[in-house]
Parts: structure tokens; sequence; C-alpha cells
């Protein structure tokens, strides 16, 4: 996919969030929102748009498909920052400084809602039930760090099963929904993008950790001030190198679509285009304690 018909569909994306909203109490109020959802690098719905074009998947399906994952995105971002007390989301103040707590959790339940109602439009609703699946699991990790495993023993297993699952997963559900009609792509895309996801999610702990704040445009330091379980803090007792871990989930993830060269050309761009650069900026101020 050539880049300006990338950048179209992806404005399309922006536009089917926006009338979707449009339906909504807060409608009227979304011009000033527009940082909230549809923003940032949009990678899981640029994800769904170019392998679902070299798979000759329908385009409508592909876009319906990024406009829900990005509303649920944009809504675990605003939960997030409230639970973190973060205030600083892409370089802006976050929504529940400006708009308070309450706000921020309704619309974010809003966005999942109307996400869920958005799915169920396209494909005739078959994407519907592994979307909702997706989005459970999601809720899941999040729910198990913050409330089960917080303050515990640092475990790797442990903090690699969290990324897979709040972050692992939403990628997951646009790699099936790029396959189309083809269930064993389906089900091969679904397998590789919950290896990217989840090597984003553990970089994404890196950068937490270890990053730049005026570089990454967010509240750093949330994850270790609160006794959350992430890569990151499996470091303070000897954890592996994650950054192996990273490189060989998108090796393996590449491999696995070996008998879809089309398909695989177009991860591989992916992975180059858009992951490798937030690799570099989320590790770069990372390094191994001594002892590693």
């Amino acid at each position: 996919m050539k880049k300006h018909e990338l950048e179209e569909h992806l404005e399309s994306v922006r536009q089917t969030i926006a009338t979707s909203l449009a339906e909504t109490a807060v409608g009227p109020m979304m011009p000033e929102f527009t940082h909230l959802v549809g923003a940032g690098k949009m990678l899981r719905a640029r994800l769904a748009l170019q392998l679902g074009e070299a798979a000759g998947s329908d385009l409508q399906v592909l876009i319906g498909a990024g406009a829900a994952i990005e509303l649920i995105h944009g809504a675990s971002l605003l939960h997030d920052d409230v639970i973190d007390g973060a205030n600083t989301r892409r370089r802006m103040p976050a929504f529940w400084v400006e708009k308070g707590v309450q706000g921020a959790i309704l619309l974010g339940d809003l966005f999942f809602c109307r996400a869920v109602h958005l799915m169920n439009q396209y494909a005739e609703g078959r994407l519907t039930g592994i979307f909702v699946e997706k989005v459970c699991e999601m809720c899941d990790g999040e729910t198990d760090q913050e409330l089960v495993l917080r303050n515990t023993e640092p475990s790797w297993e442990k903090s690699v099963s969290i990324a897979r699952r709040k972050t692992g997963s939403l990628f997951a559900f646009v790699g099936h929904a790029a396959g189309g009609a083809d269930s064993e792509l389906c089900a091969l895309l679904e397998a590789s993008a919950y290896d990217a996801g989840t090597a984003f999610q553990v970089a994404d702990d890196l950068l937490d950790a270890s990053g730049d704040v005026e570089q990454a445009g967010k509240t750093l330091g949330t994850d270790a001030m609160r006794g959350k379980l992430t890569a990151a803090t499996t470091l303070s007792v000897g954890g592996p190198d994650p950054r192996v871990f990273i490189k060989e989930s998108i090796a393996s993830a590449s491999q696995r679509l070996h008998g879809h060269p089309q398909v695989r050309a177009a991860w591989d761009r992916y992975v180059t285009d858009e992951m490798e650069k937030a690799f570099e900026t989320f590790m770069a101020g990372f390094t191994l304690p001594e002892y590693a």
C-alpha cells in the first residue's frame, strides 16, 4: 500500500470514529477531544489496513475494525491515566486533569460502548464475538496487573502474560480482521499480531522505567511508583534481557507467515516503517543492570 493511500484510509478511520461519536451526547464536544482517539501513531489501525490490503480483504471492514480498535485504545488510555495519576498524555494535560476523574471514566466507558456498536455493523457482525473476546482479555490483563499482581515478587513469565493480554490482544484482533474470509490466514495473523503487540508492551514498560519524558510526551515512572509488575521490574531480580525477547518475537511473527509471501512482505514493511521506530524511541535510555 502506498503511503498516500494509507493516509487516506486512516483519515477514513478517523471519520468513522467521528461519525460514531457524533451520535452521542458528547458529539458537539468532540472537536476539542480529537487528541483522545484516532490520534497518535494509530499502530493498530495501520496494521489492519496494511495487512488487510495485502490479503485482499474488504477495505470497509478494515476501516471499521481500525476505528473500533482505536476507540478501545483511546478508552484504555483515558482510564489508565486516572488509575496511574498520570498528568500528561500526548504532550497535553491528561483528560482527567482538565475534565475531572468522573468525566474521564464516563467518556472511556462511552468509547467502549461505541466501539462494540460500531464493530457490529461490519462483516454482518461476524467479527463482533472475537472483538469482545479480545477486549475482555485486555481488561483481564489490566485487572490482573492492578489488583492481583501489584507489589508481588517480580516474575518475567507473569509480566509477559500481562503484556500479551493488555496490549497483544488488541493487535491480535486487527490481525485476525486483516485475514478476511481466509480462516487459516486469520489465525496466522492473529498469532503474529499477538507477538508484535506483546513486544510493543514490553518496550513500553522499558520506556516507563527509563525513557525521556519530553521525547515520550506522557507521564513516566508510574509503574514502579505504584508497584506494578512489568517487564522492567523483573530486571531487579535478574530477569532476561527484554531486548532479546522483542527481537525474537518480531522474527517469529514474520517467520509464521512464510506460506503467504505477499502478506509477509506487508508485515515486514509494517514492522520496519512503524514498530521499529517505536522500539528505538522506547528503549533509547535503557541499559541492563550491572549484574545481568
